[in-house]
């Protein structure tokens, strides 16, 4: 029975309004661990109306290098707090030969009680410090911070008097790779970084991070409609897509704020052959039920239960497809790039949950769009019931299959893969009679298809090949052949294991520039970095005077996790450049894939 479209436009905000309270319920829960009652209260409000905070509470101070001479320090004022901006000060207790400068913002004119009129700062602000050494910079600089401000209850505080020591070797958010990111976060403005971040999500959309979700999603869609026997509406569609969507943002979101607070990426420590193995098995067995093998039903005394809980409430199919969701956020789509990155890092900086889960989520919803899409049409897209819905349930089950190849893809031989792959696509072509003769009168789209078909068993054949003469990709099947031309031997990576090791490689290049590869077996723009960055002729002869190093993170061990985290990445791919002097070239700083003609502009930075 169809809905009225009142309800399902009522159903629907439900589903959107409870994603977006499970999704604050959780982030907070998660900011407990990290957040003082001070940051808490800014953004809930607090009961505790005369309670008076700590200094540290009332003003956090945290401060970062951007690069080897400029320092970011972030003041975080509570609210009903405020901080006097001629006593903030800073100054280098070592080494001996530095000197500081400050920058401050313009502040706000207020009538105090102790100062008179001075220039305060009511809300969180952000300092440039500038450095300048008489000699060469040194790893770490040790500053003194003095700053000094008061509650508008009437309490001043004591001046507040801190040591820091600052890594001026350590990764920044505002890297040149993601400086307008970085800009947006620090804005603090909770409108602005969703606009932004759910264009940088649009950006995304059609990258290997969403991909993999299309099928599975356009499957459900199909399976949904083949269990209903009817004609799907445009609003049925596009509820389960939201409700997918909504499953990988949340999982997004909440997973990312884990990440910024721990870390480490949840969705790294599931790249495992028995993670990846099972999800390709459930694969499998939807593919087919979509040839029709079987019906993926629960047995009588079951279904009838749940159908008796479902009449009660009408989500419960949403539900399932949330779920699936969440998954296939978990275990698809282990993708780190700039966006993401820069958002985990700041959350790892400043521990402003609130506003990095809102720049998560709605860079999820932005890299969703093409889900929606595919709802919001299937319904007039998808062909009614018949020969045509069989042919779509086929094609979808052969999609799902292709879906299950590439997942375990990092676990399994290179030979191994393109024969699976050739499988895929000789099998069908049989079935599309890829063998057989036409008969004189067929028609135009009957010829078409013969066509596609014998395309398809050529490209099997070619992957068959492949397999046999030592291909190592899917998209060169036949590179294994060389056919007369010199072999292309890949780039000489010297492996280090942990920061000990690297350290030591790096002292052993005195004079030259090094270059940091991360990568792992699981990471599909890893190996697209491999294959069509790293082995065209011109990036070869760029870093021919080059240290290569690389960092092999497929295991997530503790020492791979402290090699990223020294770098402020949370997964591959990454590249990170040193100077002779051993210093890092924070501008030059690599993060997710580029292709020869990006490297190359990368490498530009480095004056080789």
């Amino acid at each position: 029975m169809k809905l009225p479209l009142s309800k399902s436009l009522l159903y629907t905000f439900r589903a959107l309004l409870a994603a977006c309270l499970l999704l604050f319920t959780l982030s907070n829960n998660i900011a407990m661990a990290g957040f003082s009652s001070s940051s808490k209260s800014s953004f809930l409000g607090s009961s505790e109306d005369t309670a008076i905070l700590e200094p540290d509470q009332a003003f956090k101070l945290d401060i970062t290098a951007k690069n080897a001479d400029t320092l970011d320090a972030l003041f975080i004022i509570a609210p009903g707090h405020y901080l006097y901006r001629d006593r903030i000060k800073f100054e280098v207790k070592s080494p001996q030969n530095a000197t500081v400068s400050t920058e401050l913002p313009h502040g706000e004119m207020k009538q105090d009680a102790t100062f008179g009129e001075t220039e305060v700062f009511h809300h969180d602000i952000e300092a440039s410090l500038k450095l300048a050494f008489a000699s060469q910079p040194p790893e770490t600089i040790t500053l003194i911070a003095t700053y000094q401000g008061c509650s508008e209850k009437g309490l001043c505080y004591a001046p507040i008097k801190k040591i820091l020591d600052i890594p001026l070797d350590s990764t920044s958010l505002s890297s040149a790779n993601d400086d307008p990111i970085a800009s947006l976060l620090k804005s603090g403005k909770f409108w602005l970084v969703a606009v932004g971040f759910f264009g940088f999500g649009l950006l995304l959309s059609l990258s290997p991070c969403v991909l993999p979700m299309i099928p599975i999603l356009s499957g459900i869609i199909i399976g949904d409609k083949r269990s209903h026997h009817q004609q799907t509406s445009k609003l049925h569609t596009f509820n389960l897509s939201l409700a997918y969507t909504l499953g990988m943002a949340v999982t997004y979101t909440l997973a990312g704020i884990a990440a910024g607070l721990s870390g480490k990426l949840l969705s790294n420590t599931l790249q495992t052959p028995w993670a990846l193995g099972g999800m390709a098995l459930l694969f499998v067995l939807l593919s087919l039920s979509m040839f029709g093998f079987y019906e993926l039903k629960l047995p009588q005394s079951i279904e009838n239960r749940v159908l008796n809980v479902a009449s009660r409430f009408k989500g419960g199919r949403f539900i399932g497809v949330f779920i699936m969701g969440i998954f296939s956020a978990l275990v698809v789509s282990p993708c780190v790039v700039a966006p993401l990155a820069g958002i985990l890092l700041y959350i790892s900086q400043t521990h402003n949950v609130i506003l990095g889960g809102i720049a998560l989520f709605t860079l999820s919803l932005g890299m969703g769009v093409p889900l929606l899409l595919i709802g919001a049409s299937a319904g007039s897209l998808l062909p009614k019931a018949g020969a045509w819905m069989e042919s779509m349930r086929q094609f979808f089950g052969v999609v799902m299959l292709a879906v299950a190849i590439w997942l375990i893809t990092p676990i399994i031989p290179n030979g191994v893969q393109l024969l699976l792959w050739a499988a895929l696509l000789i099998i069908p072509a049989i079935y599309m009679h890829a063998l057989d003769s036409l008969p004189t009168d067929a028609s135009k789209w009957a010829k078409l298809w013969k066509g596609v078909a014998i395309i398809m068993l050529l490209l099997g054949i070619a992957m068959v090949t492949g397999a046999v003469s030592g291909a190592k990709s899917p998209l060169q099947p036949l590179a294994g052949l060389k056919l007369g031309s010199a072999p292309q031997d890949a780039l000489p990576f010297q492996r280090v294991k942990n920061l000990a090791e690297l350290e030591a490689a790096i002292k052993a290049s005195p004079n030259q520039i090094v270059m940091l590869d991360f990568y792992a077996d699981w990471c599909v723009a890893c190996k697209e970095l491999e294959q069509f960055t790293f082995s065209d002729p011109r990036v070869k002869t760029a870093l021919k005077n080059v240290t290569l190093l690389q960092a092999d993170v497929t295991q997530n061990a503790e020492e791979d996790v402290a090699m990223l985290k020294r770098f402020g990445l949370f997964g591959p791919p990454g590249i990170v450049f040193f100077a002779s002097s051993g210093n890092e070239i924070t501008d030059a700083k690599v993060i997710g894939y580029q292709n020869a003609d990006q490297f190359l502009l990368t490498l530009n930075k480095l004056a080789l």
